[in-house]
């Protein structure tokens, strides 16, 4: 019923310790009232003059009053802490993301982690603001209730007391079911909204494939599975309250019922029988209304597992070192993702300042080692150094300071293209900005068409492939780094952005250390470095006409991938003619 990782995961917990006091002082206040109503009932049974009401009246006012000031005042305290759980859960998980380096929803579902962040901590706001207070206060509520009653009729109090735990013994039963169906509940909710997600990502090519009536209709039985889910919690939930509505109101019945018996056969004095009918209620009335929000902290609980397990994933070993120098090494490194089948194996490459390539067909293993180079991964053998400091030693804030990364999806911000170069250098000038749109060509493009205020929509939806890896590289180029990957910039855009991104890239390894990705050999036939990847092992390495005179792995893929090209131009020659 209490989850301890969730308990846990709440760094201060004095909210709900004040919801707690106030919902027994509360308590406390509703037995006065009930007294009072007690007392007027006994002064008319009497037949007493109306200035004796005068005082319990007064009371009851008072309690009323009381009674109300101390709702509200715990409605605050339950909407501030809810505020305040929220924030603090939001702000882990984003502050975890960003801690889990350049790859941090590598392996997650987006759709999933965006639903488990927003709907998700919903959720757990509520287990955190009604749940819990009111689990601790219904443990705490019948003692009370039974210090108060056994001074009055300690068989009365007693039965009220036993038939107390049968309310947290039906919810104990109920919520080895609930876990299971709530688990699944959550899982269909977030299948459903990745279906959904990816649908609208891919909706061009949908129309395009005429795919859209396909995908309708696994959407629809994906929102079926999910309707048939939340029924089943609905049932659940409805069957749950029943058994402890029977509980409740049949445990009530039977202290009102020892107390009716004490007045005809124990001499009980009626008032104080009325007392105590009125407070058997009382007694039950936390533990059911536990009840009911135990089904909102079941969801809640399942989707803090879900947060729990990102927030307890595995962070990238990181230190303290500043970083010296910026030759990078690899020696014997091996990798694995699932710990059975190496990717790599003993692999060994040096960079220096200067251009050095990493080519191999897909599946070599090339992403990988830029992954191990960025930090995102840690070798499984083997180390990564970098100015003869172990990676592992690195602050990663000095490391990823030097280190610029362009990839053929290297994320352009829905900003003005000035924002964009500020996120990259703060301090960068508006002729350096000029300087570098100029080295990639796109000067005369962002000048006409709204300058350095140009907004890019949503992933550079408003420019083409080519302008978006060129503008990626400007902004690069503006943040002055030592170490340099450029991981597929090139991939599928034209041959003009092409050579253009290529020669900025040649120019800038006469400053800094730049390693190239590529699967096109023709686009690192000028590096000063080649490594040849196949099956995860470095099979070649050399500089282009070295590699091309052993006549091996490399020299093949590089005529085969030449003789393509040739005939590709050929081919288009003729057409044209």
């Amino acid at each position: 019923m209490l989850d301890k990782d969730l308990f846990k995961l709440l760094d201060d917990k004095k909210d709900i310790a004040k919801v707690i006091f106030v919902s027994i002082l509360g308590l406390i206040v509703n037995m006065g009232i009930t007294a009072c109503i007690c007392w007027v009932i006994g002064l008319a049974y009497k037949g007493n003059e109306l200035k004796e009401y005068l005082k319990p009246v007064i009371l009851l006012v008072v309690g009323a009053l009381l009674r109300m000031c101390l709702s509200i005042l715990g409605g605050r305290i339950k909407a501030s802490l809810g505020a305040r759980v929220k924030k603090q859960l939001r702000q882990k998980v984003y502050d975890k993301t960003l801690k889990m380096g350049l790859k941090s929803v590598e392996g997650m579902n987006i759709a999933g982690l965006t639903q488990v962040s927003i709907e998700g901590v919903e959720q757990l706001d509520l287990y955190y603001s009604s749940y819990l207070p009111q689990f601790f206060y219904s443990m705490i509520a019948p003692i009370i209730l039974f210090i108060i009653c056994v001074f009055i009729d300690w068989q009365t109090a007693l039965v009220l007391l036993a038939c107390v735990p049968l309310i947290p013994i039906s919810i104990v039963a109920v919520s080895k079911y609930a876990k299971k169906i709530f688990a699944k509940y959550w899982g269909k909710y977030i299948s459903m909204g990745d279906g959904f997600l990816d649908c609208v990502q891919g909706l061009k090519e949908l129309k395009i494939f005429s795919a859209d009536g396909v995908y309708n209709d696994k959407m629809n039985a994906k929102s079926e599975d999910f309707r048939k889910i939340t029924m089943k919690v609905l049932v659940m939930q409805l069957a749950s309250t029943t058994i402890m509505d029977l509980v409740a109101y049949g445990g009530a019945g039977a202290g009102i019922a020892v107390a009716i018996w004490g007045v005809a056969q124990r001499g009980l004095n009626p008032i104080m029988a009325l007392f105590l009918v009125l407070v058997a209620v009382e007694f039950f009335l936390p533990l059911r209304a536990l009840g009911s929000a135990f089904h909102v902290a079941m969801n809640g609980a399942s989707a803090g597992k879900k947060i729990c397990g990102l927030l307890n994933a595995q962070l990238p070993k990181w230190g303290e070192e500043k970083v010296e120098g910026c030759i990078l090494e690899i020696k014997g490194v091996d990798f694995s993702y699932d710990g059975k089948r190496n990717v790599l194996q003993n692999v060994d490459m040096t960079f220096n300042k200067g251009m050095t390539a990493i080519v191999g067909e897909s599946g070599s293993g090339k992403s990988t080692v830029v992954n191990l180079i960025a930090g995102a991964l840690r070798p499984c053998q083997g180390s990564i150094t970098i100015g003869g400091k172990s990676l592992t030693s690195l602050s990663r804030d000095d490391y990823y300071s030097r280190l610029g990364v362009v990839s053929y999806n290297t994320y352009i911000f829905n900003e003005s293209i000035l924002d964009n170069f500020r996120m990259a250098n703060k301090d960068v000038t508006q002729e350096e900005i000029f300087e570098a749109l100029k080295k990639v060509n796109l000067y005369d493009y962002v000048m006409q068409n709204g300058g350095l205020e140009k907004i890019i929509s949503e992933d550079g939806e408003n420019i083409s492939g080519g302008q978006r890896q060129r503008l990626a590289l400007a902004v690069n180029l503006v943040a002055k780094k030592s170490i340099y990957i450029f991981d597929e910039a090139t991939s599928n855009i034209d041959i003009e952005s092409e050579a253009i991104i290529m020669r900025e890239v040649e120019g800038l390894a006469k400053e800094a250390t730049v390693i190239v990705i590529s699967h096109r050999l023709a686009n690192v036939v000028n590096a000063d470095r080649i490594y040849m990847l196949s099956g995860g092992s470095v099979v070649e390495e050399g500089t282009h006409i070295q590699l091309c005179e052993n006549d091996g792995e490399y020299g093949r893929l590089y005529m085969t991938q030449k003789m393509l090209e040739e005939g590709y131009k050929q081919v288009k020659t003729e057409a044209e003619l």
